[in-house]
């Protein structure tokens, strides 16, 4: 675990690193071309002047013929260039007054607050998904279970058995819809702008909950078929995935948070599959984080993490994108921390054992 943590942390550091140094060029850069702009400016000194009033103007240029007698022309000339020049500042510096921007401390608290409630729906995103991975996986390891058991069925069985596959037909869709496509599609009807609707949508959206359900089930069946299963079986262990027996798998104990199957041989088949399952959180998270960026960007999300990333980047506000990317990538690392954590921990319970 030691040498996992100096991986994350030379990682971070290297990182974080990098992006300072291409910040501090950015700003370098940006200097240079200002000192090179004012190096250059052969012009009069006009910022006393309101060029843009004619009587102003008049004044100006005379004031220029008293200073350089003897061209009258290149006065003119010098005047309504400085006129022009004065003039393009004026309507640059109201079309980007809310543009250019700087990491004062003001928005600092702004990127802040939107970082905290990206933080909140990508924890609340995670734990929904964990367990929904979960309690799909076995349900649907069960029902194949039942299947197999059960080789006669009736016709309103069978007829029972297209409905729901149908329904799942349905519901497979929406889960593997892009979230941006049902987030239109109900966007005049409820207010999408909020974290609650935001959760909703990762959680269903994106494929993210099927994929990684259908992983999950993958762990399941492998182990089933793994010798101890039989040696379990040999010591009596409960055996039965039906739902309303004794021996089987209860739907109280399928939707538990936190699963356990005390007395029956799943239980084992459980936590060899979860065990295995863990590793994958790191894909998943970036999945998620990646699919939160698409939708809140789709969406022009104003007040959310990734709508403020795009906009910062299209107005070329360098230090902001940079700690809004590093405030993301951090978030990753920090994932990627816990989950080798949780193997770890798991690791060690095993072989405790």
């Amino acid at each position: 675990m030691k040498s996992k943590l100096l991986v994350h942390g030379a990682s971070i550091l290297f990182v974080t690193i990098v992006l300072l140094i291409v910040l501090v060029l950015i700003d370098s850069a940006s200097m240079r071309a200002g000192t090179g702009q004012a190096a250059h400016q052969k012009s009069p000194n006009a910022s006393f002047a309101d060029l843009s009033n004619p009587f102003q103007k008049a004044l100006f240029n005379d004031v220029m013929n008293i200073f350089y007698p003897g061209q009258y022309d290149k006065n003119s000339a010098i005047t309504s260039s400085l006129a022009d020049a004065q003039e393009k500042a004026f309507h640059d510096k109201l079309q980007n007054s809310s543009v250019k921007e700087h990491l004062s401390g003001e928005k600092w608290l702004e990127i802040s607050g939107m970082y905290i409630k990206f933080i909140i729906v990508y924890v609340i995103v995670m734990l929904l998904t964990y367990y929904g991975v979960q309690t799909l996986g076995i349900w649907r390891f069960c029902r194949k279970k039942n299947r197999a058991a059960n080789t006669r069925r009736s016709f309103f069985s069978v007829l029972l058995q297209w409905i729901k596959k149908a329904g799942l037909g349905i519901a497979s869709f929406v889960f593997f819809c892009p979230a941006y496509v049902i987030a239109y599609s109900l966007r005049t009807e409820l207010n999408t702008d909020t974290i609650f609707f935001m959760i909703l949508l990762c959680v269903i959206s994106n494929g993210l909950l099927m994929v990684y359900s259908n992983k999950f089930y993958a762990f399941l069946v492998a182990e089933s078929r793994k010798g101890y299963v039989e040696t379990a079986q040999a010591k009596n262990l409960k055996n039965s995935y039906a739902q309303n027996t004794i021996d089987g798998i209860s739907y109280k104990a399928l939707l538990k948070p936190f699963k356990r199957f005390e007395g029956h041989v799943f239980d084992h088949i459980f936590c060899n599959a979860r065990w295995q399952y863990l590793s994958t959180i790191k894909e998943q998270a970036s999945f998620l984080i990646t699919g939160m960026i698409i939708t809140e960007m789709a969406l022009n999300l104003h007040g959310y993490l990734s709508y403020e990333l795009l906009r910062q980047m299209l107005y070329g506000n360098a230090d902001i994108v940079i700690v809004m990317v590093l405030g993301i990538f951090y978030l990753v690392k920090a994932t990627e921390i816990f989950t080798d954590f949780l193997v770890y921990k798991e690791e060690k319970k095993y072989s405790n054992k």
